[in-house]
């Protein structure tokens, strides 16, 4: 198995990605953009482009990483949208769930994945609203709430 090299900025990443993967990939990540509060930081961690709580801004994590709050990942036979601000948020993650089912749209969802094949897979309105709806130090507060304690 060859390891493929991580990019190691977000142009890099969808330069290294097949044309057709990058046309179902690239609008998700720019609605992502367009919703991010501020306060959050776009980063290649984890091999992917994604948001996280810089270190500056809060250094006292359980595993000396910025918190990350969304990821977007293109992988071989799906994509992933990591919405980490419903994992540890029920009431948001069943608004989320609800509102989703209210399309018609098949949700493929674990804890904080959402996977997806085709564009048309995504509501995009639901996913700016959802990422919008969660700033820095609400997703803190979260954190503080239900973080691992040493």
């Amino acid at each position: 198995m060859t390891t493929q090299p991580i990019p190691a900025d977000v142009e890099s990443y969808f330069g290294g990605l097949t044309p057709e993967k990058r046309a179902v990939v690239r609008p998700v990540f720019d609605a992502l953009c367009e919703s991010v509060p501020e306060g959050y930081e776009l980063v290649m961690g984890w091999g992917m482009p994604g948001w996280v709580i810089p270190l500056e801004t809060y250094p006292n994590t359980y595993n000396k990483q910025p918190l990350a709050y969304v990821g977007l990942a293109a992988q071989k036979n799906y994509n992933s949208l990591y919405l980490t601000g419903l994992y540890s948020d029920p009431e948001a993650d069943a608004a989320f769930r609800a509102e989703w089912a209210a399309t018609g749209r098949t949700l493929n969802m674990g804890k904080s994945c959402l996977r997806f094949k085709k564009l048309d897979d995504v509501d995009l309105d639901i996913v700016r609203r959802t990422v919008a709806s969660v700033p820095v130090e609400r997703f803190l507060e979260i954190y503080e709430r239900v973080r691992p304690r040493s």
